[in-house]
């Protein structure tokens, strides 16, 4: 089995890095000649997946151009949020009902995606698969962050995920999720962290330990030591 379609999230506001959000959405900051999104696209192709589904609401239309004006022989279908922001959440259930797909890898472009992360994240897909699950999170140890001040989410033992004071990974922005995961939430303004909570109650939250540096565009700092990459 293979995951057929990937999910961007593209709609939040960036405050952490005005002004230059002010005038262009956070995927679409270049670092070196290539935007974040872009990276993040040309990652989705080398995994052989050929659907894309986006969102969008904070400067929406810079968005959609973007993607028209870039020919990424991709299938690649914009969602707009709505006239409200939707958060992590709400703006994956909104793009998830728009597929025919049951399990879907999703990305957050802040992190700075390249071709180390293939293996891994093929490894990943089939280790959800094999193990027949319905949620994995790409999580690293601290000491991988190029942003020191990023700090732990959980704690891995094995491959289930923890919350407790034993943090030692932090989740780094790609996750496999099932769509049953969503069947009792609306479309509505809610962060994914609540899935992941109910995940917790019941110790089935999964998690697939990355041993590659990781580099995420955290802020107008970060953003900035960056500039080379």
């Amino acid at each position: 089995m293979k995951i057929n379609t990937a999910l961007i999230l593209c709609a939040g506001l960036g405050k952490r890095l005005n002004p230059l959000t002010l005038e262009t959405p956070k995927p679409l900051l270049k670092l070196g000649n290539k935007t974040l999104l872009e990276r993040c696209i040309n990652l989705i192709k080398k995994l052989g997946i050929k659907k894309i589904l986006l969102n969008s609401f904070h400067l929406n239309d810079k968005i959609l151009d973007y993607i028209k004006r870039n020919n990424f022989s991709l299938d690649i279908q914009i969602i707009d949020d709505g006239e409200k922001i939707l958060d992590t959440g709400g703006g994956l259930l909104n793009m998830i009902n728009h597929s025919q797909d049951n399990d879907f890898l999703i990305f957050n472009p802040d992190t700075l995606w390249s071709d180390k992360n293939i293996d891994e994240i093929t490894k990943m897909q089939k280790f959800y698969f094999s193990n027949k699950l319905n949620n994995i999170l790409l999580v690293a140890k601290s000491d991988l962050s190029y942003d020191p001040d990023l700090k732990e989410d959980f704690e891995l033992i094995k491959n289930l995920l923890k919350k407790n004071e034993k943090k030692n990974v932090i989740f780094i922005g790609c996750q496999i999720l099932n769509k049953n995961l969503f069947k009792n939430y609306k479309v509505k303004d809610f962060p994914i962290s609540e899935i992941w909570n109910e995940l917790l109650k019941n110790n089935d939250l999964n998690g697939y330990e990355s041993l590659s540096k990781f580099y995420h565009v955290t802020n107008l700092k970060m953003f900035k030591k960056l500039q080379d990459f």
